[in-house]
């Protein structure tokens, strides 16, 4: 039995984050590995962290569920934490 699963709910995603990396100084950016850390992600943090927003607002603007946005934000923190602490690229994309 092959479970997929349900199909993605699209997100409503205020401005294009993809494209977008960041890398710490002084080390080439071939000789680090790479954190990725998709749109959506992105758009939570942002709105959780740099707007300030509830995340029943945030969800709300995004047009999804509270609990899915939780887990966006949650998600997201972890991967930048990762990121700064171990010296690591981030890099921003979309989902396929």
């Amino acid at each position: 039995m092959n479970s997929v699963g349900r199909r993605r709910k699209n997100r409503n995603i205020d401005a294009d984050h993809s494209k977008v990396c960041f890398k710490p100084c002084g080390i080439q950016a071939s000789c680090l590995e790479t954190v990725v850390i998709y749109e959506d992600e992105m758009e939570a943090v942002r709105l959780a962290d740099f707007e300030s927003l509830y995340q029943q607002e945030s969800a709300d603007m995004m047009q999804i569920s509270r609990t899915t946005f939780s887990r966006l934000v949650e998600s997201a923190r972890k991967k930048i934490a990762d990121a700064l602490l171990n010296q690591k690229a981030i890099n921003i994309q979309k989902r396929k």
